[in-house]
């Protein structure tokens, strides 16, 4: 049978391709954890034979010693292929990423190729999954008798699972270890989860227009995770539009931005973040948007491209997701991304900094307008009121007293001194009003003052 290359199997003419195989070998190491290489077979699969002595073999394997990191430690020994001598190397290794030369590869088919910055970190991670977790640990200081039995009745009967006793029911769920609470069990059950976990919290805030300058609305709530994901359904519902249809004689309330898609991002913000990060989830209502801000970027080398193309996920908190699985919170298939877009198609994705970011569009349509956005109009027109009657005082002030210092005018006026220079500069601007002089001995000329401007 003819040899053929493969995701396990490199072929090589000659030894004088042992860079080329070194690198397959890592490549290999790192999609499977072992492969073969075989010198003395082209990549067609014609064997065409080595020249090797115990010197060849010996220098074979020390160069792989040399050139892959972590150390593996083949097996390289004389073969036949098609009654020609050649040079089998066999290998396998359980420490992945490895890397040849000082980078790392993947096997592809045949092919080896180098990895990105992203992909290395997503072998780092599942490397270390394990220690790196944060919702299997031991949480410290947490005892039974910080743990809620009422949570725990409601939770159960959601999952349809009786209760019989706190220790009983932690140990079912698998969230105690030895009679210690896990992390994942103080998160959902504690009386006061925010004891033992700082960032079990959520920030809410509403803007006035499309970015953070001005904040017209801004909670922070604390509580149990499954309190925190009513929450932020509750404040974003409460700042958004809502229109209504008719459903038979009946009026029913439609939201600009479906609610189970509202809903499930929120959801996944809580279960996928990273716990690690001591940041909490965080709503930001915007005029034209509202964004739920998860700390820690996708998990298991996953990309943006990935989750909606291909509707594949990972779950950095395995223990937590299981337990909202319990309750119909999630799908173990990971259905969440598919969820949102099959109920707000415009809705988009991204990673800023150390976050990930589901961002809803809000519709431009005549619907009621929310609490938070008349208090907006409120604001602006209360603002534009406010300084035309602190212009006119102060064009009324200088025409008394053209000599009147900033000073003056700021104890006059009850204004600060940059209160009192940012109105005189937006007089400047409008060509309403001049410096004659020097600061010290000049004095103010009024150009043209309208009563009102």
């Amino acid at each position: 049978m003819a040899l053929c290359e493969s995701e396990t199997l490199e072929l090589k003419k000659s030894t004088s391709e042992l860079k080329d195989a070194i690198i397959s070998m890592a490549a290999m190491l790192n999609k499977h954890g072992n492969g073969e290489v075989i010198f003395g077979v082209k990549d067609d699969g014609a064997a065409v034979g080595q020249q090797f002595s115990a010197k060849t073999l010996r220098s074979i394997s020390q160069a792989i010693a040399a050139h892959i990191e972590p150390r593996v430690y083949p097996a390289v020994e004389g073969k036949t292929a098609h009654g020609k001598n050649c040079i089998h190397v066999s290998f396998h290794g359980e420490s992945a990423p490895y890397f040849a030369f000082g980078r790392a590869y993947m096997r592809v088919g045949d092919d080896d190729r180098p990895l990105s910055a992203r992909e290395l970190e997503g072998l780092f991670v599942k490397k270390n999954k394990e220690e790196l977790r944060w919702d299997n640990k031991i949480c410290k200081n947490a005892a039974y008798s910080d743990i809620s039995a009422q949570k725990m009745r409601s939770f159960l009967k959601k999952a349809g699972l009786a209760f019989d006793s706190v220790e009983n029911s932690l140990s079912k769920l698998g969230i105690s270890s030895d009679g210690k609470i896990l992390n994942a069990g103080a998160l959902l059950f504690a009386k006061s989860p925010q004891k033992f976990i700082s960032n079990a919290k959520l920030r809410c805030a509403v803007f006035a227009g499309t970015d953070t300058v001005t904040a017209l609305d801004m909670k922070e709530f604390v509580g149990d995770v499954l309190c925190l994901i009513d929450e932020a359904q509750r404040y974003i519902l409460g700042n958004i539009h809502t229109g209504m249809r008719i459903d038979g004689l009946e009026r029913v309330d439609v939201p600009e931005i479906d609610p189970e898609a509202l809903r499930e991002a929120v959801i996944n913000a809580f279960c996928h973040r990273d716990y690690h990060n001591p940041d909490s989830v965080n709503i930001a209502i915007f005029s034209d948007r509202v964004e739920i801000r998860s700390p820690g970027l996708l998990y298991g080398g996953l990309t943006i491209k990935r989750i909606t193309s291909e509707k594949v996920s990972e779950r950095r908190n395995d223990l937590l997701a299981e337990l909202f699985h319990q309750i119909h919170y999630v799908e173990k298939w990971g259905q969440g991304i598919r969820k949102i877009l099959s109920k707000e198609p415009s809705a988009s994705f991204k990673e800023v900094g150390r976050q990930f970011i589901t961002v809803f569009r809000r519709k431009k349509d005549n619907a009621p307008r929310s609490s938070a956005e008349k208090l907006s109009d409120n604001y602006q027109k209360t603002t534009q009121k406010t300084t035309q009657k602190t212009t006119q005082k102060i064009l009324d002030s200088i025409s008394k007293n053209p000599e009147i210092t900033r000073k003056e005018l700021a104890v006059l006026l009850g204004l600060t001194g940059d209160g009192v220079k940012f109105h005189l500069s937006n007089l400047r601007k409008k060509s309403l009003l001049r410096r004659v002089g020097p600061d010290k001995g000049g004095h103010w000329e009024i150009i043209h003052a309208k009563r009102g401007d």
